[in-house]
Formats: structure tokens, C-alpha cells, sequence
């Protein structure tokens, strides 16, 4: 059994405590924060884990298909923004796998979970990126529905996971800003430049509105992490936020939305879409999108080559350590 207050003696948990249970239900309504020597029920801090470590493994493999583009970007200023973004987004990793450390996990065992491919990661990351316009189109699109996820995790209940949520929501709304100011260029450029932008949006645009999750009818987390206030919107009504805000910047620049069925409902004031194949995105998150295992294979092999750098550090901790305790003594 898991110790849940970290650093005292309580160890029972709601299973054997109803009345605990309903208090930290009755903070949670109350909007207060849960820390992390706060005591939680086990299956809280289990969805915790599971949500924050996913979250900073896709921070760290979205880093790949960026990082394609950091020698081939067209100009010096491009390959500058672009550089900054990736170093970005391994940031925001590294705070996430602090955040889930509060929750008594180690980086250690995150980490090994996703290199040996039993914890997930944003399926939007096995798709590969063939030309110019899908930097922008990841920018425009991924990184516009990571804010529309991401924007109210600020206000999670779990005080470590919202505090690291407010700089990596800043720094993601730059990257957005960034990934369409390139679509605008290419949808303004040469009849070539604008096809590139057609053609990255019709193959990202699926995939970026499967991001949201599996529709709320099949979705097997959402009604209890909106109970306890880790989400605060449905994988639904999240999805309908990002198509009504997206449609009118693509019909802006002039680009066409890869959907048929797609049309604004006047009764309703949102833009409704054709059906989305959820058997590919089964099919991405069970190993068999696209790049699923050079992604894997990539961030293995780049664990090993690390290797020297962690000993290194642990030794020097383990000296520093020694020589602080002897003088101690």
C-alpha cells in the first residue's frame, strides 16, 4: 500500500474511510488545492500519475518530429524559433516529471515505463513530418489543442500539476502564435507554398481532433477526474472549442478544411464536423501509427547514449554528499 501523506504517518485510505474520502471530496468542491503531504484517496493520486507522467512523456517525443526540421528549416530566423520551441517543449517535460514526482513516483520509473512502451504518450506524435508546412501546421494545429487541454489544467485541483500548467500554457500559446504566422506565410506565398499548406493541414487535422480523447460516451477517466476536478471540460466540449476556434483562422487564410460534413450549425453557433475514425486512433495508440517505433527506438537509443551523464551526476551527488556529512562531523 502506498503512503499517502508523504511525509507523516497516515496510511488509510478512503477504501477504509468513507468519511475521509467525502472530506477530500468537500475540498475538492471548495476549490482548494490538494498538496502533496495532503492526504488523497489512492485512486486520485493513481489518475494523477498516470495523466501528468503521459503528459510529460508526449512533451519529450513531440520533441522528435519538430527536431526533424532544426538543420532543414528555410531560413536562420526559422531555425532559431524553432530550436527555442523544441528546447520548450523538453522543458515543459522536465517539469511534469518533477510534478510527478510529488505524487511518490521516480523519474526513474515514468521514464522506464515509456522506453519499454507500457505508458502512453499523445498519438499525434506517430505521424511524421514530410515537408515544411507540418512545423506549422503542428504549431497551428497540436499545439492548439494542447492549449485548449491544457489552459484549464491551470485551475487542476492538484496544486503542483496547475502551477506547472501556467508557464507551459504561456509558452504554448507562443508556440501556436508561431505555427500559424508559418501557415499564413505558405498560404500567402507561391501557388506551391499554399498546396504544401493544404496538403499538411489535410493530414494533421484528424489526427489533431483525435488529441481530445475518445468520445465522452467511451472515455473511461473523464466523469471521475471532473469529479475531483483534474479536468474541468469533457473530451467533447473540448474538441468543439478547438473546431470553432480553427475553422475561421483557416477559412481566413484561405485553406480548406479536409471534412465534407463540415458546416456551422446558426441554431447552435458551432461548427459540426463529419464522423472521426476512432479505429485509427485504437490502432495509433496500440504501436501501429506511422512512426510509433522509430519513436520509441529514437528516445531509447538516446536514453543509453545518456547514460555517462546520469552517473556522472549521481557521482558528483554522492561526493558532494560525503564531503558535506564530513564536515558535519
Amino acid at each position: 500500500m502506498y503512503t499517502q501523506a508523504l511525509n507523516t504517518k497516515e496510511t488509510v485510505t478512503a477504501a477504509e474511510d468513507p468519511a475521509r474520502e467525502a472530506r477530500f471530496q468537500a475540498r475538492i468542491d471548495a476549490e482548494d488545492r490538494i498538496e502533496p503531504n495532503d492526504w488523497m484517496p489512492e485512486a486520485y493520486r493513481r489518475t494523477l500519475v498516470r495523466q501528468i507522467s503521459q503528459h510529460a512523456h508526449s512533451e519529450i517525443i513531440g520533441m522528435q518530429p519538430e527536431g526533424n526540421w532544426i538543420t532543414r528549416a528555410p531560413s536562420l530566423r526559422r531555425k532559431a524559433a524553432l530550436l527555442a520551441k523544441v528546447q520548450d517543449e523538453g522543458g515543459h517535460g522536465l517539469y511534469l516529471y518533477a510534478a510527478a514526482e510529488t505524487l511518490g513516483v521516480s523519474r526513474e520509473e515514468v521514464t522506464d515505463q515509456l522506453l519499454s512502451g507500457r505508458a502512453k504518450y499523445s498519438s499525434i506524435f506517430n505521424y511524421p513530418t514530410l515537408t515544411w508546412a507540418d512545423i506549422g501546421t503542428i504549431g497551428w494545429l497540436v499545439d492548439g489543442a494542447a492549449i485548449m487541454n491544457q489552459i484549464p489544467l491551470c485551475r487542476c485541483s492538484y496544486g503542483p500539476y496547475a502551477r506547472a500548467m501556467i508557464r507551459i500554457c504561456r509558452e504554448e500559446s507562443f508556440h501556436q502564435r508561431q505555427g500559424y504566422e508559418i501557415m499564413v506565410t505558405l498560404a500567402n506565398g507561391t501557388p506551391e507554398q499554399k498546396e504544401m499548406a493544404q496538403d499538411a493541414l489535410n493530414r494533421w487535422w484528424w489526427p489533431s481532433l483525435m488529441m481530445f480523447g475518445p468520445p465522452d460516451t467511451a472515455s473511461q477517466h473523464s466523469d471521475k477526474s471532473m469529479q475531483w476536478k483534474i479536468k474541468r471540460f469533457s473530451n467533447d466540449e473540448l474538441r468543439q472549442k478547438f473546431i470553432d476556434a480553427t475553422v475561421p483562422q483557416a477559412r481566413h487564410i484561405g485553406l480548406t478544411m479536409p471534412d465534407p460534413d463540415m458546416r456551422f450549425n446558426e441554431a447552435t453557433g458551432h461548427w459540426e464536423h463529419g464522423p472521426i475514425d476512432w479505429e485509427e486512433f485504437k490502432r495509433v495508440i496500440a504501436g501501429g501509427g506511422p512512426c510509433n517505433r522509430q519513436r520509441l527506438t529514437h528516445r531509447n537509443k538516446v536514453h543509453a547514449e545518456g547514460a555517462w551523464v546520469r552517473e556522472a551526476a549521481l557521482a558528483f551527488a554522492e561526493k558532494e554528499r560525503a564531503r558535506t556529512q564530513q564536515k558535519a562531523a
